[in-house]
């Protein structure tokens, strides 16, 4: 099992962020009581679950911590939902902020960062169990040799490299705190 490898953030992993503007006040995660929020999409690690999870595990119920939650559906409209103030915070991708930083669409010092997940591991790629050694070793270096791919609103693809199951174990334990059986998920 390869993964991905991206230049703005290191090798195998991403960050959800909560994200909130710098003259809001707001400070920790006690002091998002009451507010408005954005969630990306209700199947985004960084914009949803994890930092979702980090609520809860932090003592909050985010059912009934602030007063009105929007899916904004793209990490840059829950970015900017928060640069115009639509919403008081919003959880995003540290990479997809660090891009609109550099992009210039919105300026760091604007923002607080006022939670950080733990590390979310990338989306692998992996191939079926008894395949040619050979070929495994091919497939592997062809990947490995990806350079400089721009890739969406993610930054540049810069290589995938090998990961294993282990690496997965912090989604895992998101979901049970979220109680999701990640089978049925999509």
């Amino acid at each position: 099992m390869i993964s991905r490898r991206r230049l703005s953030t290191g090798p195998l992993h991403q960050l959800g962020l909560i994200i909130a503007r710098n003259d809001s006040g707001i400070r920790s995660l006690q002091d998002l009581q009451g507010k408005t929020f954005a969630f990306v999409d209700p199947s985004s690690a960084s914009g949803h679950l994890f930092p979702e999870a980090g609520l809860e595990q932090a003592g909050h119920d985010p059912k009934t911590l602030f007063s009105r939650v929007i899916f904004s559906g793209s990490h840059d409209a829950s970015i900017l939902a928060v640069e115009n103030r639509k919403v008081d915070a919003a959880a995003v991708a540290d990479r997809i902020l660090a891009s609109a930083v550099h992009n210039g669409q919105v300026k760091q010092q604007d923002f607080h960062v006022v939670w950080t997940s733990p590390d979310i591991p990338e989306s692998p790629m992996v191939w079926r169990k008894g395949l040619d050694p050979e070929l495994q070793a091919k497939l592997r270096n062809a990947f490995a040799a990806i350079k400089d791919v721009p890739w969406g609103d993610q930054g540049m693809l810069d290589g995938f490299q090998p990961t294993s199951d282990a690496a997965y174990d912090v989604v895992r334990d998101t979901a049970k705190v979220l109680d999701l059986d990640l089978r049925r998920l999509k």
